[in-house]
């Protein structure tokens, strides 16, 4: 009997999930809502917000879904998680509880302090004159993060006092508690761990650029690109990294009667000690790391095969499994932005793709759409992401910007420098 899946979300992540689960020996019928224009090339678009509980709920009934798999923070935050297993539907992802690691980062922190996970001090500001009097106690840079969702952008590191109040200012005209944190010196990765309730497996490491400019410059945004895997990154860290981190937080979540199933993600900090330290937790599928590691997963593992028994409750027999972590190539990608992002930007540009791509190179779409005319426009400030999967990270970063300029986009920026150090370097660089 053939597999219905129905993937939430309308990313460059859902696009990129979209296409390993296409690629499963299971060969399943793809659904996706709401998705995009790049989605729709590999499955049925479904005119439906992901994170409206009901409406997916009355869609999986009415089409006999056998698996749902969700993508943004939103619907799992929303509880559709919940609902679906409710109804008894296979769904991966974490409950409405365990989505509150990335919903509140208070409540994560506490878990963190709970487990004995090394991350930095911090104070929780309910209102501007409890983050006044708690600044007081932090030096610069300040690191100010929004408590609640705020899709990879609520974060600010003020550089002096009255940046970090301007943070403060922006998080009280949005009645949004604050967490001030002490900043962590050292080197950012991602890692991505699969989580079945007991166990969370580490994936292929990544590292993504959050700011928008070369050289780590202006805003924070949703990632701006990444690359894997990580030079870096050896079976000494990952074990750290599992001992320190992962086991206390799948033991703990679980004592808080909230077990964790899914992706959890843990957004590093690795010291030059090698010591690593969370900076912050999500708890689905990251964007763009994504991007890259399920491109260099999906040519050696059934991705769908993967999903489902985190859904299950057991992942035993992918404990061991060398190609999770040590992939035979490199992967690197890049966003194609709509310029004026991550501030104001023009929607309805017209996008012309080149009719053929080097092998080993993919576009995923992050926010397109096709027009009754045919043609491709934007319609959200990250617009693509160029994947290319090589045997170098020098030769990938090539493809990548190469296919980037066949790409006929005038109206959009992309950052120059993704995976530029690292493919110079084995060192713990960024």
């Amino acid at each position: 009997m053939t597999q219905k899946v129905l993937v939430l979300g309308s990313g460059g992540r859902e696009h990129a999930l979209l296409e390993a689960l296409s690629l499963s020996p299971q060969a399943p019928l793809l659904f996706v809502a709401p998705g995009n224009a790049g989605c729709y090339t590999l499955a049925t678009g479904v005119d439906m917000k992901a994170d409206d509980v009901q409406a997916v709920l009355d869609f999986v009934e009415a089409e006999d879904i056998s698996f749902v798999v969700v993508g943004p923070e939103a619907p799992l935050v929303a509880g559709v998680v919940d609902a679906l297993v409710a109804k008894g539907i296979l769904v991966f992802g974490p409950s409405q509880a365990a989505a509150q690691l990335e919903a509140s980062k208070h409540y994560a922190k506490q878990i963190m302090a709970k487990a004995g996970v090394p991350t930095a001090g911090y104070a929780y500001c309910k209102n501007a004159q409890e983050a006044e009097t708690a600044l007081s106690q932090f030096t610069a840079p300040y690191v100010i993060k929004e408590d609640g969702l705020a899709a990879g952008k609520g974060v600010t590191i003020a550089q002096t006092l009255a940046e970090a109040h301007e943070a403060l200012a922006r998080a009280e005209a949005k009645h949004s508690p604050v967490v001030i944190e002490e900043f962590l010196e050292g080197v950012e990765l991602s890692l991505l761990a699969i989580a079945d309730g007991t166990v969370a497996i580490p994936l292929i490491s990544a590292q993504d650029f959050k700011r928008v400019g070369d050289n780590d410059t202006g805003e924070n945004t949703g990632g701006m690109g990444a690359y894997a895997p990580v030079p870096f990154v050896d079976d000494a860290l990952l074990a750290t990294v599992q001992a320190t981190i992962l086991d206390p937080m799948m033991k703990t979540m679980q004592a808080e009667k909230a077990p964790f199933k899914g992706i959890l993600y843990a957004g590093l900090m690795i010291h030059p000690n090698v010591k690593p330290f969370v900076v912050e937790f999500n708890v689905r599928f990251g964007d763009p790391e994504t991007q890259v590691v399920l491109p260099l997963l999906q040519d050696r593992i059934d991705v769908l095969a993967l999903l489902m028994d985190s859904a299950k409750g057991d992942l035993s027999s992918w404990q061991g499994v060398r190609a999770l972590q040590e992939p035979t190539q490199k992967a690197v990608t890049v966003v194609v932005a709509a310029e004026g992002y991550p501030q104001a930007y023009a929607t309805g540009q017209v996008i012309r793709l080149p009719d053929a791509l080097p092998k080993g190179v993919n576009v995923f779409h992050a926010g397109t759409n096709r027009l009754p005319s045919g043609e491709l426009v934007s319609v959200v400030g990250r617009v693509l992401t160029v994947t290319a999967v090589a045997d170098s990270l020098f030769e990938a970063r090539t493809q990548v910007y190469g296919a980037i300029e066949a790409i006929d986009f005038p109206q959009s920026f992309t950052r120059s420098d993704i995976a530029l150090k690292a493919s110079e370097s084995t060192s713990l660089v960024g």
